[in-house]
């Protein structure tokens, strides 16, 4: 018997979607900022500082890279409670892929720190910049401009990676669409939508990070040419 496609089952449930789709976007954008930050922090602090900060936090993104995430999400929600500590579902879904996307984002600019010449820092120092001058503009405004398409690429597959969350009770997508095939019946249907709907997620995200990158490093997706400082004569 052939399958009788019925779309107009989704229309019953779009409100369910709607809002599941709204909490994947947060969710994503919440993380990226927050992951983002805490990836600068980390990667300035371990070039910058050595012996046991560096051995730190070697050993954070050493862990989380090599974990599942769905298990790190596990132990926010369901092993931190028996500590004492009780989380959301929410704040445990931000809070793990916030600290998931900080240890990619750490390792990501870390590549693009150390792909700074020293011999750029010493043009700096001689032409009196103060070290807040040469951090800002000669090593991670850089650093970060090199690996940009990197970081555009681990900022989309952590909200891909947002699905996971549904395991732990967030109502996103991926939740939303559970409940209206459970309801529904109509597999097929629903997950074709949610597909559907990552898709033109992954590209509109894709595309506002194009533009960022144009805007800070002025060219698309972040693609710029590391700066050189010159010296002419008088």
């Amino acid at each position: 018997m052939p399958y009788e496609l019925r779309l107009e089952v989704l229309a019953q449930y779009r409100e369910q979607l709607f809002d599941g789709l709204l909490m994947t976007v947060w969710l994503s954008v919440a993380s990226i900022a927050a992951g983002t930050f805490f990836g600068v922090v980390l990667a300035s602090l371990r070039s910058v500082r050595g012996g046991a900060v560096r051995f730190l936090v070697d050993a954070y993104v050493e862990v989380i890279r090599n974990t599942p995430f769905l298990v790190q999400l596990f132990i926010i929600y369901f092993g931190l409670p028996t500590l004492g500590f009780r989380v959301g579902a929410v704040t445990a879904a931000l809070i793990g892929m916030t600290i998931n996307l900080a240890a990619y984002s750490t390792e990501i600019i870390r590549a693009g720190i150390e792909s700074i010449h020293k011999s750029q820092i010493e043009a700096g120092e001689a032409l009196g910049l103060t070290q807040l001058q040469i951090y800002r503009d000669i090593i991670i405004l850089p650093a970060v401009a090199k690996v940009y398409p990197s970081l555009c690429s681990q900022f989309v597959l952590m909200m891909l990676a947002s699905s996971v969350c549904s395991a732990i009770s967030t109502p996103e997508l991926t939740a939303a669409a559970s409940y209206a095939q459970s309801q529904s019946y109509r597999s097929f249907e629903v997950y074709i939508a949610v597909t559907l709907i990552y898709l033109a997620l992954a590209l509109t995200l894709r595309g506002a990070l194009a533009l960022i990158g144009w805007r800070l490093f002025g060219r698309p997706g972040g693609r710029a040419v590391q700066p050189t400082l010159k010296v002419e004569a008088v």
